[in-house]
């Protein structure tokens, strides 16, 4: 598959343009395969955020929409080759191929499995306009090649998410292939295996359903959770969970095991300090509850509460940091006394009875501005909100 110069330059002068009105005057361009087009202008959308070095590469082709939906970013796929590096590795479900792009780098032998022909195709083109070396592309069943592959350093898996019917699934049974059932066969082929599953995972029930789960990599990318990568390491007797949030300028990382979060020993509060802390989505998606606060010398207002406080403000904080003007509870004296006047706030309920819904339609207060305010549970179980502006 090859796109031709009359393509390139049709796509780049209409890539700001509407795909569907684009797609009804294909007779007024008799020499553009406008299907063909359409599908890249399409790609070229999505991915022109997504993976910013393969939007600059105008020789890219871009399958169906459906496989750039589940596809890696280039900061989660380039953070996932930082962890591993080895003489040859496989990639067993090679979908549209940013994952094994970057990790192949880190490898001498790299192999793309793919069962789709189509996408085998569009790789084969792709993997030469990145000029990756020491690839090899295969369309094959990834549980058949597995079982007939030779022993490799790293396999690395990205199981689909979606049932046969287009809805997303969240459990590891619930996959296309099933871990549970190729766990043997995985341990038998491969040193270390890297799995990326959907951030909507039970994180805990994952790690007991398998075995020999090293590391659980939770990664946020400007604070809103991504992915979450299990490594499997044959040997392993415990589990370290990185809590990874990809920022602009840097990447924060937080680390700990379940023992350390388990042991750890922290001050509840029914006081509300001069500054709210909300840790970053990685770190409450990977359940540091109490380690976290430990680590920060922060005091915590419930134990299911999840938010923060103290009287000084934290340096480089994993999360976002508020200063609080004002405590207050729902009652009708409160709102009256500190609500009455506030037309717009961002409001956030943390176990709290109410919606977010619900508070509006008793605060009349409208989404929006520069105001926050928490609803919470404090030490003590009094609900309250926690009025505050960002730091």
């Amino acid at each position: 598959m090859i796109l031709s110069p009359l393509l390139k330059d049709f796509i780049k002068e209409h890539e700001n343009d509407d795909i569907h009105s684009l797609a009804l005057h294909t007779k007024k361009y008799p020499d553009i395969d406008m299907q063909m087009a359409v599908q890249q202008i399409a790609g070229r959308k999505i991915i022109k955020e997504k993976v910013p070095s393969w939007y600059e590469n105008d020789s890219i082709i871009y399958p169906r929409h459906i496989s750039l939906e589940q596809c890696s970013s280039e900061q989660t796929a380039s953070y996932k080759s930082s962890l591993v590096e080895g003489n040859s590795m496989v990639d067993l479900t090679g979908g549209f191929g940013i994952d094994f792009s970057f990790l192949s780098s880190r490898f001498n032998k790299a192999a793309y499995i793919e069962q789709q022909e189509e996408l085998c195709r569009i790789a084969v083109s792709n993997f030469q306009s990145l000029n990756l070396k020491n690839t090899t592309i295969v369309n094959s069943d990834a549980i058949k090649y597995l079982k007939e592959m030779p022993p490799v350093d790293l396999i690395y898996i990205d199981p689909a998410r979606r049932d046969t019917s287009g809805r997303k699934t969240v459990r590891i049974e619930d996959c296309t292939p099933d871990i549970l059932e190729i766990e043997e066969l995985l341990e038998e082929k491969a040193e270390k295996t890297m799995i990326k599953l959907s951030p909507m995972l039970d994180i805990s029930l994952a790690v007991k359903s398998m075995r020999n789960i090293s590391e659980v990599h939770v990664i946020s990318v400007n604070n809103e959770c991504k992915e979450l990568l299990l490594i499997k390491d044959e040997g392993n007797t415990s589990t370290i969970f990185h809590c990874i949030n990809i920022l602009k300028d840097r990447i924060d990382r937080f680390t700990f095991s379940k023992d350390q979060e388990e042991q750890a020993s922290i001050c509840y509060t029914s006081q509300v300090g001069k500054y709210l802390y909300e840790p970053n989505p990685s770190i409450m998606k990977a359940g540091a509850y109490k380690y976290f606060a430990k680590a920060n010398n922060l005091e915590k207002l419930h134990s299911s509460s999840h938010l923060y406080t103290s009287d000084s403000l934290l340096p480089s904080f994993q999360g976002r940091e508020f200063i609080v003007q004002q405590v207050c509870t729902l009652n009708k004296k409160d709102i009256k006394q500190y609500l009455s006047d506030m037309k717009q706030a961002n409001i956030t309920p943390r176990n709290f009875p109410l919606s977010t819904q619900e508070i509006r339609q008793k605060t009349k207060i409208k989404e929006g501005g520069n105001i926050y305010i928490f609803a919470t549970t404090l030490a003590n179980d009094q609900k309250v909100l926690i009025i505050c502006k960002k730091v």
